[in-house]
């Protein structure tokens, strides 16, 4: 009984160091991947309902060659891309660094597109390196505040 007791302590312990052993910075990068990975999805499944999900009310964000624009901006152009039937959008996400200072973080990324237009069966794929700010908000939720992008030569 008491060889069961410890293996049953031992085991707890085991369990409880392996959930405290990511750091805040951990869980914010696993939760900010997880962001990313969500916001991929919703886009690739034409998602109107949760595509701004990932975006801070005040985002502001910066694509070469055009305007700066606001949250309502690009949910609107999000939203009109989508809702376009004649063309298949794909993203697909390639994280090359996340770096975590308290309620901040830094993401240095790729985005590829995938664009297939009517009349054309050859996909058109462009390359958009970039660098996300995120923020945790009140409830915790990590969210893009800015961003710059531009499309890779």
């Amino acid at each position: 009984m008491i060889r069961n007791f410890l293996a049953t302590l031992l085991a707890c312990s085991v369990l409880s160091f392996g959930a405290a052993a990511q750091t805040p910075a951990g869980a914010a990068e696993t939760a900010i991947r997880g962001a990313l990975a969500q916001w991929t999805a919703d886009f690739n499944a034409r998602d109107t309902a949760r595509i701004c999900d990932l975006f801070a009310p005040d985002l502001v964000y910066d694509y070469r060659g055009f305007p700066e624009r606001t949250h309502a901006d690009l949910c609107g152009l999000l939203r009109r891309s989508l809702a376009d039937r004649t063309r298949q959008f794909t993203y697909a996400l390639d994280i090359k660094e996340i770096i975590v200072s308290g309620d901040m973080a830094v993401v240095r990324l790729v985005w590829t597109l995938t664009t297939t237009l009517p009349g054309t069966s050859m996909p058109v794929e462009s390359k958009e390196p970039g660098l996300d700010v995120f923020r945790r908000q009140p409830d915790g939720s990590w969210k893009i505040v800015r961003y710059i992008a531009y499309e890779a030569p």
